[in-house]
């Protein structure tokens, strides 16, 4: 009985052990060697889209059914806020290259907090339009001031790790936030009810700005080059053929992968398959899921490609993931219909963890030290103009045509992957540790040569 005891309790130990080595190797892929201030502003940025989360499903609803606002003037007010925010994001570009980042994003959140607040006290549309401004605002100075201090509190090694660190923050705090205010509006759908979550929201804001405050350190501004290396402002930006034609790019593949996915699929779906509203639902958890699960340890698969091939691979999954869409029409199966357009998610979702890690660091490489708030800002305003081109042409192609949606798009994405691909070496592969410092510790003039050298072959 002592022997088989013995025996048993052995399995049972090297059962464990195995799966305590399982799991530390799982874990292993979430750990990202950032700096602690890094890891408590994306726990901010978490906390603030969390609040975000509470009111996005439920805007419209809010000012229509418990305001009494017309559809179309609710409609308005929520493009005001974008509006708002891609007049500014510019023009936070070049402040963040003039002034530190840390006093501007707790600026731009304690903005956005006082905008957001109002809203829960709005009872004329005037009222709403100057809450939507100041929202708005607050949310484009805050954005791209969060980009860019991301970037200036790590080594170059350090970026596509911080960026994808602070992508799983917002889609963490999107989700839950977004699920957490549908209990709540289930339970009570009433003006207090409204109120208390964009009263909670504005207050995320406040607690953001709070935790920049006393937790994140203020890097010093990189030196400006001098007119005559490089040149200064909008122009210098201009001229750099290669973040062009990327930005451009960037474009299509946040129109095609992120837009019809998330703004077109639904409609479609509930029109030409057999799924409904709670299979749809399915869906998008999944998408959102794996993203949040995957996106660090996607980091360390893309990190060994090279930039042109893992945004050939991106554009080619987009692509797969579209062209799959149509599959699911073929079925009577709700069941089956169900499984393809999950799979359509998880496709979706890695094309997007690329995405967002290989183009932000491109960017970042691309930018100059004392032109980096520029860049970030001309970058952000590639996804505000991608998220309204996609529902806007997709929309239009629901009444007419609906299967060019996914073929189209699956066509138009295939055909950019091929364009990146023949920028060949003007896109920069990443430098070792040594090749370049950190954004807030450089200056034009004193920057490594080998730095120089990578930074001229982007030049056309």
């Amino acid at each position: 009985m002592n022997a088989r005891a013995s025996r048993m309790h052995g399995k049972a130990a090297s059962r464990r052990k195995q799966l305590s080595r399982t799991l530390a190797r799982v874990f292993a892929g979430w750990r990202t060697g950032l700096p602690g201030p890094v890891i408590v502003l994306q726990a901010g940025t978490a906390v603030n889209y969390f609040g975000t989360g509470l009111v996005l499903p439920f805007e419209i609803i809010y000012l229509h059914q418990a305001r009494g606002f017309p559809t179309a003037t609710a409609g308005l007010v929520l493009a005001a806020v974008m509006g708002t925010a891609a007049v500014v994001t510019p023009l936070s570009g070049a402040l963040l290259d003039r002034f530190r980042a840390k006093p501007i994003l707790i600026t731009g959140n304690l903005a956005s907090a006082l905008g957001y607040a109002g809203f829960a006290f709005v009872d004329r549309p005037w009222h709403a339009f100057v809450c939507a401004a100041v929202g708005g605002a607050g949310f484009g100075v805050a954005n791209t001031a969060n980009q860019v201090l991301s970037l200036t509190l790590v080594s170059a090694e350090q970026r596509a790790s911080s960026i994808a660190l602070r992508r799983v923050a917002g889609n963490f705090g999107l989700g839950s936030g977004a699920t957490v205010a549908g209990f709540i509006v289930a339970a009570a759908n009433d003006l207090r009810a409204f109120q208390a979550l964009y009263l909670f929201d504005g207050l995320t804001f406040a607690v953001f700005a709070l935790v920049v405050l006393a937790g994140i350190p203020n890097p010093r501004l990189a030196n400006a080059a001098p007119a005559s290396d490089t040149g200064t402002g909008f122009r210098a930006v201009a001229r750099d053929r290669t973040f062009l034609i990327l930005i451009a790019a960037n474009i299509v593949l946040v129109m095609t992968g992120g837009a019809f996915f998330s703004n077109i699929l639904a409609p479609f779906a509930e029109a030409h398959t057999p799924v409904g509203p709670g299979e749809i639902g399915v869906v998008f958890f999944i998408n959102t899921l794996f993203i949040v699960v995957a996106q660090i340890p996607a980091t360390r698969v893309v990190k060994r490609m090279r930039r042109t091939h893992a945004l050939a691979a991106t554009s080619a999954l987009f692509a797969i993931g579209l062209l799959a869409v149509l599959l699911a029409t073929l079925t009577s199966s709700t069941l089956t219909a169900t499984t393809v357009l999950a799979g359509v998610a998880i496709v979706i979702a890695i094309g997007e963890c690329a995405q967002f890690i290989v183009t932000g660091t491109i960017v970042a490489d691309l930018a100059p030290p004392h032109l980096l708030g520029r860049y970030m800002s001309l970058y952000g305003l590639t996804f505000t103009a991608g998220v309204a081109l996609g529902p806007a042409a997709g929309g239009a192609l629901l009444a007419t045509s609906p299967d060019a949606i996914w073929w189209g798009g699956a066509l138009a994405v295939a055909l950019t992957g091929a364009g990146l691909l023949g920028l060949g070496d003007r896109i920069p592969d990443p430098l070792l540790p040594a090749q370049c410092p950190p954004p807030q510790a450089v200056s034009a003039a004193d920057m490594d040569a080998a730095c120089h050298r990578q930074m001229n072959s982007t030049e056309v």
